[in-house]
């Protein structure tokens, strides 16, 4: 499908901006869709009044984050960008950051409260049986500390699949090889605190039962109290390994 000529109108900035912008406003207006063709470079750098050039540099950017495809002798193809794009950039971006572990710590527990009482309306059977076997898998590999972790990390995952929202899941998607770096860091320090596998287990399965009973308010009261007694495993981890250490001069 060919897009429709605008009206010629340049948008303010430099062409590449023009070109990037000229697309994005394509697609949240409907205009484009993936698997549309742009028109012919030609045509569309004489609609945008950019250079061929500058239009050529902005599609192959463009191409490189998965927003277009260039095939020779058909054209530029509108592509959905994958999401392991996006995680790739956003990892990149963050890992300049200071402390980037716990700040997007603390963007994973938004996303997943908002996403556990989201889940509470729109949650289907499919839903319940994901988090049902995710936390049979939590049970099983509980002495596991990576397979466990894994376990884990799937648990909540399933919960914000379980959102319905695709602007929180492909949020959360985005920094999930972040999550899941500190996921398996947190659960190889606390493992070996006490009373930490009845927590795992036993708290799993009670915000398991708040989303089946559609109860939002102490879903998100569970999720909320979950992290913070994860955060105090944590800090007991740290004071036991500390206590541990053997001391040098």
């Amino acid at each position: 499908m060919m897009i429709k000529r605008g009206n010629g109108k340049q948008e303010n900035g430099n062409g590449y901006d023009r070109v990037v912008g000229f697309l994005r406003e394509q697609l949240l207006s409907g205009e484009l869709k993936a698997g549309d063709c742009l028109l012919p470079e030609r045509e569309l750098s004489a609609q945008l009044g950019v250079s061929r050039p500058v239009l050529r540099e902005a599609l192959r950017a463009l191409a490189m984050i998965g927003a277009v495809e260039i095939r020779h002798g058909i054209g530029t193809v509108v592509k959905k960008p994958s999401v392991s794009i996006l995680g790739e950039f956003f990892t990149f971006v963050l890992a300049h950051q200071a402390d980037v572990i716990d700040d997007v710590m603390q963007a994973r527990i938004a996303i997943e409260r908002q996403a556990v009482r989201l889940a509470c309306r729109r949650a289907t059977q499919g839903d319940y049986d994901r988090l049902a076997d995710c936390l049979r898998a939590i049970i099983d590999t509980i002495h596991t500390p990576e397979v466990g972790g894994l376990a884990d990390f799937r648990f909540h995952e399933s919960i914000v699949l379980a959102s319905g929202s695709a602007t929180l899941i492909s949020i959360y998607q985005s920094i999930s090889a972040l999550m899941m770096r500190s996921h398996l860091d947190r659960r190889e320090q606390i493992i070996q605190v006490d009373g930490i596998e009845e927590f795992l287990i036993d708290h799993h399965r009670l915000i398991f039962a708040a989303i089946v009973e559609r109860d939002e308010a102490r879903a998100d009261e569970l999720l909320a109290r979950h992290f913070d007694i994860g955060a105090d495993f944590r800090r007991r981890a740290t004071i036991r390994m500390a206590g541990a250490a053997p001391f040098t001069d």
